[in-house]
């Protein structure tokens, strides 16, 4: 009993730090006339600690406490266009309370809680339809 009770904490422990590794081609499904959907396995991970990797989108300031994580590098800034012009696979990535990162031109691996759903950002008014509040961030 004891052995099996030593078992399943390990098992809790390594679960508990445990992440998804996702890809941009994982984030969305069909396309319907009402817009796109999400995938359903975004939907079974959403609120759950997932990796994902990619580019950083033209930042607006020198300092980031947030930025757009993109499949692909972007010559031009999301935030200078018309939400039209994004592209639908795109990820606001929010770095923890009083941590910033330096723009980066180089391959990024994201860490953090996903959240999906349209939500707007009170402070930058940015608004999102999937979200990664990250714990780590790491250029490849």
């Amino acid at each position: 009993m004891k052995n099996v009770l030593f078992a399943l904490l390990a098992l809790l422990a390594t679960s508990a730090g445990a992440q998804t590794t996702l890809k941009f081609s994982d984030l969305l499904g069909r396309t319907t006339v009402r817009g796109v959907e999400f995938s359903d396995t975004v939907k079974k991970l959403n609120g759950r600690r997932v990796e994902l990797r990619g580019f950083m989108a033209p930042p607006l300031k020198p300092k980031l406490d947030f930025f757009v994580l993109t499949k692909q590098p972007m010559a031009t800034c999301p935030f200078c266009t018309t939400a039209a012009d994004w592209p639908p696979d795109i990820v606001l990535v929010i770095m923890p309370p009083g941590r910033e990162l330096d723009p980066s031109t180089r391959l990024l691996s994201v860490t953090g809680r996903l959240e999906i759903g349209v939500k707007r950002d009170d402070e930058t008014g940015f608004v999102s339809l999937i979200r990664i509040y990250a714990d780590r961030v790491t250029e490849q």
